[in-house]
């Protein structure tokens, strides 16, 4: 069963943080963390509905200015989320450009920048093409269970950790999964279609069993079509499993406030993306500056319970032996990186 989430890494463990996270069978993607972004097309920018910025150092935010050059003059929405001070981040981002013709563009960019504290509630803005990208601040809007964004079918939830500044840790999670038994579908005599993509969408936003689901299609020149109930379909032809968690891990001591926090979103994760810049040996530079060694990140997935590690954000000082740094990761583990 192939998951809805297709994550991949913008860049090699020795460039800048970014995941981009590709939605099966969806003209959509998630980003997190905005380094440099050049290795994505134009295309595979222009499908990013949200992207989580774990904290504006510029390794982390520097492709913020190249996802604004694509986007601009299209009618896009994208919804930024960021620790403490973000919003004024983005707004004196979007202030160091001159923005006297935009009135003129058929169509408008808008950003939608929401900034967590680690609180209960998490402050927004509002940043219009159109309005010359001037602020506009918005209600706050609560946060419960550190869930930051949440639609039928995901959520994404986050942790403060300690970087000397605060730095967003992300936890994404594919709800539940909704799988097709293609030959109990056939046993009910109705083909596949773009009606499966409704079904899933109604069960995914926890519609009643009571609610019509058609199925249509063309049996040749002639238009076919059967009404069933979602409570049938779900009985009949329906598997419904827990989703995929991927956690997303940069810039952190390993401290124990830190792993506490970790272990809030990221228990039994499925994949984790940690940062391991550093080796064993360097483990009191790691701490002076606050990141972590490959065995701490290996001990982190471990400790979390992760089924899977992706260890990056390598240091460039181990440029010429990688696998020193894979290999203190897997020990830190206690298995293979590739289980």
């Amino acid at each position: 069963m192939k998951p809805t989430f297709q994550p991949q890494l913008v860049n090699d463990p020795f460039g800048d943080p970014a995941l981009y996270v590709e939605f099966l069978f969806q003209k959509r993607a998630l980003l997190f963390d905005l380094g440099d972004i050049h290795a994505l097309s134009p295309r595979k920018l222009l499908r990013l509905t949200h992207i989580f910025v774990s904290h504006a150092h510029m390794d982390h935010f520097y492709g913020f200015d190249y996802l604004l050059r694509v986007c601009l003059g299209r009618a896009i929405t994208l919804r930024l989320y960021g620790p403490a001070g973000f919003i004024d981040r983005v707004e004196h981002r979007l202030g160091g450009y001159t923005w006297n013709l935009v009135e003129n563009y058929a169509d408008e960019l808008i950003f939608i920048v929401h900034e967590w504290e680690g609180g209960a509630t998490m402050a927004r803005a509002r940043f219009r093409c159109r309005r010359t990208f001037a602020r506009e601040d918005l209600s706050a809007v609560p946060v419960e269970n550190r869930t930051l964004a949440a639609e039928p079918g995901l959520k994404v939830r986050a942790a403060v950790l300690d970087h000397k500044i605060p730095c967003l840790a992300f936890c994404l999670e594919e709800t539940e999964h909704v799988n097709i038994w293609k030959n109990r579908l056939e046993e009910l005599g109705v083909p596949t279609g773009p009606w499966l993509q409704e079904l899933k969408r109604a069960v995914l936003a926890g519609k009643p069993d009571d609610l019509i689901i058609t199925a249509y299609w063309r049996d040749g020149t002639i238009p076919r079509k059967r009404r069933f109930t979602l409570g049938e379909l779900k009985r009949k032809i329906l598997r419904i499993v827990p989703g995929l968690r991927i956690g997303y891990v940069v810039d952190c001591r390993y401290d124990p406030q830190n792993l506490r926090n970790l272990q809030a979103i990221l228990s039994g994760v499925d994949r984790l993306y940690i940062e391991a810049p550093f080796s064993h040996e360097e483990a009191e530079m790691a701490r002076e500056k606050y990141h972590l060694t490959a065995w701490q990140a290996g001990d982190i997935a471990r400790r979390v319970g992760a089924k899977r590690l992706v260890p990056f954000h390598f240091s460039a000082r181990h440029q010429q032996n990688p696998e020193l740094l894979y290999r203190q990761a897997a020990e830190g583990f206690g298995r293979p990186l590739s289980s």
